[in-house]
């Protein structure tokens, strides 16, 4: 039974110190994209909705997230699937489990049980999938939300916003407080692209770790949007990472938008600069003239492959349009091969803005 005045989930601590353990020692497999995974259902509204959302007023198809609820036994299917390819950390399927993004679907109220239920779903999975020499680890999701911090809706007002930082923490920590409940072992912040809304979501979980009296570790995700090589809030690799830098996450990435080929310059940035473990989980090549994916499992190997050789990687997985054919090539791409070796950076003032700034001694 969980207990809020401590971490007292079962086996969590040993499996947050394995989790550190074979980061140490090889490249860990992410799993790939849930969407893509979802979608091949075809599901219809009804789909959607199952039984227990039969009534529910409003349309919820496209809600992938509410599956947690009404269809659990398609996100088993997915998590299963993923751990069978070779994953050794799944995510749970909360992307967008927040008050503000379920607020499409008038579904803010099961934010907290979406939470609790996508990590204890997911760690069913990785339990049943773990052995006595390989344990399986489960991140609890928490995706952007459908709004920014940073930039204006209204092109014809610049200072307009339709959220601030408190109402992004607020929704946060909800998010971050039920995939602790139900079983998480890490919360990973992913598909970063404001920094002040990362910002918003890292100050909500250590608020939410001093109350709870303990902690697990945080990974961080950032999105580059396009070849401009910036987030959408307009930053840099290196100015996102002297950004966030401070919460010591237990590793710092790069997902979405992206294939592998274009993707390569910013993972690299962040593995020069970055003093924690690199992740990367880029999608299968940009979106086609009909919303597909053409990356290939074996097109995406060979540059996978490469990043690891380069020493990269610590974490490597996939996004949008990879399937458990991918992530298994990967896993194959990458078995035996040495994980990045996290470099001992020298202090100096680091300060980011749009762009990084250095002041050496």
């Amino acid at each position: 039974m969980f207990d809020p005045a401590k971490d007292s989930f079962p086996g969590r601590q040993a499996r947050i110190a394995a989790l550190k353990d074979a980061l140490t020692k090889r490249i860990l497999v992410l799993d790939g994209a849930s969407g893509t995974f979802i979608q091949s259902f075809k599901l219809d509204e009804a789909g959607y909705r199952g039984t227990r959302f039969r009534d529910w007023p409003q349309d919820i198809r496209g809600n992938n997230d509410i599956l947690v609820l009404s269809r659990p036994e398609i996100v088993r299917d997915m998590h299963d699937a993923y751990l069978g390819a070779g994953a050794d950390i799944i995510e749970t399927n909360t992307f967008s489990a927040t008050t503000i993004a379920q607020g499409d679907y008038g579904m803010e109220a099961l934010a907290f049980e979406l939470n609790r239920e996508g990590a204890r779903l997911a760690r069913s999975c990785a339990d049943a999938a773990a052995t006595k020499d390989r344990p399986r680890f489960v991140a609890g999701a928490i995706g952007p939300t459908n709004r920014t911090a940073s930039i204006s809706p209204d092109v014809n007002d610049p200072g307009a916003r339709n959220t601030d930082f408190d109402t992004l923490a607020k929704a946060y920590g909800e998010a971050a407080r039920g995939l602790i409940e139900g079983g998480a072992d890490a919360i990973l912040i992913e598909t970063i692209f404001d920094t002040l809304n990362a910002k918003a979501a890292v100050f909500a979980v250590q608020a939410l770790f001093d109350e709870l009296g303990f902690e697990i570790p945080v990974m961080l995700s950032v999105t580059i949007t396009d070849q401009s090589g910036r987030t959408l809030s307009g930053q840099t690799p290196e100015a996102f990472w002297y950004a966030v830098r401070h919460a010591k996450p237990l590793s710092v990435g790069v997902n979405c938008a992206l294939g592998p080929d274009l993707m390569r310059p910013y993972v690299a940035a962040l593995a020069r600069v970055a003093d924690c473990y690199v992740s990367a989980y880029p999608n299968a090549g940009l979106p086609n003239a009909f919303g597909d994916y053409d990356e290939t499992p074996e097109s995406m190997t060979a540059h996978i492959r490469e990043w690891a050789e380069s020493g990269l990687l610590n974490i490597v997985g996939g996004c949008c349009g990879t399937t458990p054919a991918h992530i298994e090539a990967f896993a194959k791409a990458v078995r035996g091969l040495a994980p990045r070796k996290r470099p001992q950076i020298e202090t100096a003032l680091r300060l980011s803005g749009l762009e990084p700034f250095v002041m050496a001694e």
